[in-house]
């Protein structure tokens, strides 16, 4: 229930939040470039809060479906006909600015999520980045990784040339590089300090590999120290804890069969999902049975066992898995515009790709989707929120840049149109535009849909 609480309440702050960043920057850029604007709304369909303000009397409004939000400017074909057609007025009508005000007010809204984004990622790299040490833990046969000849304990120094601190940009640099390479070099390091620079092929990469972790699909894996198969912690009404076991038992086989480490224990769990498992556990000094049955989840398109039970590190060994990389307040700020331009040029080739079809439109997300990693994300620490925070906005930022009729986009395609021609397009031309632009919106929104669905039922 309080998960369920968390979910909604941190959906509707991000949506909140971000829609209201990309409409205030519309609205503010059309103040400083004189026009009137008559309302501003967050949300679409009945108000529940409306309040008109300042000297233009601007409606501020907060309407009951918050998947959205817009503003409304003065428009000359409004003032003709009406009392309140005056001059004065006239001359702050939307369509009475120059084509380079228009263009600055339409893009306005992408340009505030983008700086946002830029704020958050500043405040993170300010706090220090906390992520796991590139550190390769087992690489399966017969796979890029594999033929590679790459190999446990190395520590991953650089892809491609660029260097990376962290699992987190490895796998982002990975990702970006299988994009566009049909292979990627990564130099490497092992224990007695020897650099080994592996060439990975990418060629046999399939576009549904891109809906999965693409670490999995190179054949690597996050290493993972050889810790006793003692159990640290129990999450509430898992099989784990119905099954009986508790804090600090040991683990000593599973079905009749020998573990030495945590990892042999996962790996014959991920092994038998809905299956009755048979455990031998230390408990104290003595020794005593128990059956679990490891509930299935779906990971990567397919079911694989779990209990409910982690293990816990001691702080001297959870110092060699993590690193914290500081930043000044310049540096950060420069690591922060660096993030979101990637990130941006790479939801760009992510939708160029799906367009081709090198890529699954599976890939797409949509509200429940969003929803679900928010609550994800906010049950994970403020830190993981903020990051999902700057994702979402640069994703509203770029899909709103799309040249698609009715997103800002299509709207900033036509003043390109009329700086060619030398005059506004057409009113012919908008209404098509418009219906053209709903049709792929209500598509988009349907597959979205249908994804999320698709997601619910396979988990």
């Amino acid at each position: 229930m309080l998960n369920a609480l968390l979910t909604i309440a941190a959906f509707v702050f991000t949506l909140g939040l971000l829609v209201t960043i990309h409409e205030f920057g519309h609205y503010q850029v059309a103040k400083w470039c004189g026009v009137k604007v008559l309302k501003f709304s967050i949300g679409f369909g009945k108000p529940f809060f409306s309040k008109k303000i300042g000297r233009d009397q601007t409606e501020f409004v907060l309407a009951t479906i918050p998947l959205g939000g817009y503003v409304k400017m003065l428009d000359e074909q409004e003032l003709k006909g009406t009392d309140e057609y005056a001059l004065h007025d006239m001359s702050r009508a939307l369509n009475r600015q120059s084509v380079a005000k228009r263009m600055a007010i339409v893009v306005a809204g992408s340009g505030a999520n983008l700086l946002l984004a830029v704020l958050f990622y500043w405040i993170l790299f300010l706090l220090g980045v906390v992520g796991l040490k590139p550190i390769i833990g087992h690489v399966s046969d017969n796979t890029p990784a594999g033929l590679a000849s790459m190999t446990r304990g190395e520590i991953i120094q650089s892809v491609n040339g660029k260097p990376v601190v962290n699992w987190q940009e490895t796998r982002w640099i990975l990702l970006e590089e299988s994009l566009k390479n049909n292979s990627v070099e990564v130099l490497a390091i092992n224990s007695d300090k020897e650099a080994h620079l592996h060439q990975l092929d990418l060629s046999g990469l399939k576009k549904e590999d891109f809906e999965t972790d693409i670490l999995e699909k190179l054949g690597l894996s996050i290493y993972q120290p050889d810790i006793p198969a003692r159990v640290g912690e129990i999450i509430h009404n898992s099989p784990a804890a119905k099954a009986g076991l508790q804090i600090n038992d040991l683990i000593l086989s599973v079905n009749h069969k020998k573990v030495r480490f945590w990892e042999d224990f996962v790996q014959e769990i991920r092994r038998s999902p809905n299956a009755n498992v048979a455990l031998s556990v230390l408990r104290g000094e003595q020794e005593i049975y128990v059956n679990v049955i490891p509930e299935a989840v779906m990971e990567n398109h397919k079911n694989t066992g779990r209990i409910g039970a982690a293990f816990k590190l001691l702080p001297n060994e959870l110092d060699k898995l993590f690193v914290t990389t500081h930043y000044s307040v310049g540096g950060a700020l420069l690591q922060a515009i660096e993030k979101t331009g990637d990130t941006a040029i790479f939801s760009l080739k992510m939708i160029g790709n799906m367009l081709t079809g090198h890529v699954s439109w599976k890939s797409i997300s949509g509200p429940v989707s969003i929803a679900s990693y928010a609550g994800q994300s906010a049950n994970m620490g403020i830190k993981v929120f903020i990051g999902f925070l700057a994702v979402i906005s640069i994703s509203i930022g770029v899909l709103n840049l799309l040249p698609i009729p009715v997103l800002d986009g299509g709207h900033f395609m036509y003043y390109m149109a009329e700086i060619f021609t030398g005059k506004p397009v057409s009113e012919t031309t908008m209404i098509i535009g418009q219906k053209v632009g709903f049709t792929l919106l209500g598509f988009m929104m349907i597959l979205a849909l249908y994804n999320d669905i698709n997601r619910l039922i396979t988990g």
